[in-house]
C-alpha cells in the first residue's frame, strides 16, 4: 500500500483541511481524516497519474488552483507512518520504513507525544529507542494505546479507517470571529468557504452556475430587521475558478448593505453541473475556449457594476421584418433555439428610422444621384398578428455610384404613398 499524508500550512484556516480532503477524493476514493492531516491510499492511482512524483505535482497544482495552502507531504506504506514523516520535514525520504521511523522523535506519533516528558527522562530520544523497550513494561506504564500506534505505524497491525464521502450538495457554514457591520468585509471570510467549494467541485469534476451566500444578523438587532439576509450570484458558464468566483462575489458585496451586524455566514450550491475539461492544444485556435471564459468573467463583473439593464446581449428571432430579427436582453440571456437564415439578401447596416427618399420623373428613388436596380422586389407581408408591427413592403437592392449597394423598400400601403414618395432607405451593404 502507498499512503500519502497531506498537511496544510500552520496558518491555514481549519476549514482548509476539509477542503483538502475533498480535493484528494478526485485522485482516489480511499481518503480519510487523521488528526490534523489528510491521508489517502494511492496505490491504485499511481499508474493512472504516471507515478508518485507526477501525482504529487498534480495534487500541488490543483490545490494551488483551489486556493489551498498545501504544506508538508510524505509517502509511506502505512497511514500513521506517512503522517509521522510529514510532521518531520528533516526525516529521511529513502530507505526501509523501520529505519526511517526509528530516526524520528517520539513527538512524531501523537500516542507517544502525550508522554513526551516521561520518555525524555527515560532517555528515549527516537522512536527506535522507544520500540526497543520491553513491551510488557511499556504497556503497563503508558497503556496499550502507545503499543498499538507503534505497531500500526510500523505495519505490524492493520489500520482501520472511516472513508470520507462527498455530500450530494454543498452547504458550509462559518461563525465569524467578530460581528461584521459592512458587507465587503464578509468577503475575507467567504473566501474560506469558496476554497471548500472549489475542492468539493474538483472531487466531483464539476462546476456551478449559481451560488447563494447567506448571513445571520446579530441577536441584538432592531425589531424591524429580519434575522438573515442573502444574495445570489450567477455565472455565464459552468466554472469552479476560485479567482473568478471571489471577484464576482466581491462585486456583489461591494454593492450590498447589511441591515444589521452579521455573526455567521453560509455558502450553498444546490445544483452541481458537469464541467467539461479542455485539452491544451498547440494550434492557434486552441486558446479560444479560455478567451471566451475570460470574456464571460469580465461581463459578469460589468453587469454587477453597471446594472443588468446596461449590459445587453442580442438574440436572433425568425422574422421577415428586419427590425424584429433581433432583440436585446440583459446579459446573460437565455439560450435561444437555432434560427433559420432569412431568404433573400440582408443588409450589413440598418438605418433606423428609415430615411425617406425623393423620386425622379420615372418615380424611381434618388439618393446622392440616380440609382440603378440590382435585384428585387423582395416582398414582405408580416406582422398581421402584431397590432403595431404590420409591414407590407417591397425591398430592392439598388446601386449608387457614390454610396455603393443600398437596401431600399417601397411601402405598399396607399396612405403611406399619400404622405411621402413611398420609398425609404433602410440599410446599406458593406
Amino acid at each position: 500500500m502507498r499512503w500519502l499524508a497531506l498537511c496544510c500550512t500552520p496558518d491555514a484556516p481549519a476549514g482548509d483541511v476539509d477542503a483538502l480532503a475533498w480535493l484528494a477524493l478526485s485522485f482516489t476514493p480511499r481518503v480519510t481524516r487523521l488528526e490534523e492531516a489528510v491521508v489517502a491510499e494511492m496505490s491504485a492511482s499511481l499508474r493512472l497519474f504516471r507515478g508518485a512524483r507526477a501525482l504529487r505535482l498534480r495534487l500541488h497544482a490543483e490545490a494551488e488552483q483551489a486556493g489551498l495552502a498545501l504544506g508538508a507531504t510524505a509517502w509511506a506504506p502505512t497511514a500513521l507512518a506517512a503522517l509521522a514523516l510529514a510532521r518531520c520535514p528533516d526525516a529521511p525520504r529513502q530507505g526501509r520504513l523501520c529505519e526511517r521511523l526509528d530516526a524520528l522523535p517520539p513527538t512524531a506519533l501523537s500516542a507517544a507525544h502525550v508522554h513526551h516528558a516521561m520518555l525524555a527522562r527515560l532517555g528515549c530520544q527516537r522512536l527506535g529507542a522507544l520500540r526497543r523497550l520491553p513491551r510488557a513494561a511499556l504497556a503497563k506504564r503508558f497503556g496499550p494505546a502507545l503499543l498499538t500506534a507503534l505497531d500500526q505505524a510500523y505495519g505490524d497491525l492493520p489500520e482501520v479507517h472511516d472513508w470520507l464521502t462527498l455530500p450530494d450538495r454543498f452547504d458550509a457554514r462559518l461563525e465569524l470571529p467578530y460581528r461584521v457591520e459592512h458587507a465587503p468585509v464578509l468577503l475575507n471570510f467567504a473566501e474560506q468557504l469558496l476554497r471548500q467549494l472549489c475542492a468539493f467541485l474538483a472531487a466531483r469534476h464539476a462546476g456551478v452556475r449559481a451560488l447563494r451566500l447567506a448571513w445571520q444578523h446579530d441577536a441584538m438587532r432592531a425589531r424591524d430587521v429580519a434575522g438573515s439576509g442573502e444574495l445570489t450570484l450567477s455565472t455565464a458558464d459552468t466554472t469552479r475558478d476560485l479567482r473568478r468566483l471571489t471577484r464576482l462575489l466581491g462585486e456583489h458585496l461591494s454593492r450590498t448593505t447589511l441591515a444589521a451586524p452579521a455573526g455567521e455566514i453560509s455558502l450553498s450550491a444546490d445544483t452541481v453541473l458537469p464541467l467539461q475539461e479542455l485539452s491544451v492544444g498547440l494550434l492557434p485556435g486552441a486558446s479560444e475556449p479560455q478567451e471566451r471564459t475570460t470574456t464571460n468573467a469580465l461581463l459578469e463583473r460589468l453587469s454587477v457594476r453597471l446594472g443588468a439593464d446596461h449590459v445587453l446581449e442580442g438574440r436572433l428571432h425568425e422574422d421577415h421584418r428586419l427590425d424584429r430579427m433581433q432583440s436585446w436582453h440583459p446579459w446573460p440571456a437565455a439560450a435561444s433555439p437555432p434560427v433559420r437564415r432569412a431568404p433573400g439578401p440582408q443588409p450589413t447596416w440598418l438605418i433606423e428610422p428609415p430615411q425617406p427618399l425623393r423620386c425622379d420623373a420615372r418615380e424611381q428613388p434618388v439618393y446622392c444621384g440616380p440609382l440603378s436596380r440590382v435585384s428585387g422586389p423582395h416582398r414582405i407581408e408580416a406582422g398581421w398578428w402584431d397590432c403595431s408591427g404590420l409591414q407590407t413592403r417591397d425591398y430592392y437592392v439598388y446601386r449608387s455610384a457614390a454610396r455603393g449597394l443600398l437596401w431600399v423598400y417601397r411601402e405598399r400601403l396607399p396612405d403611406a404613398a399619400a404622405v411621402t414618395s413611398g420609398w425609404f432607405l433602410h440599410g446599406a451593404f458593406a
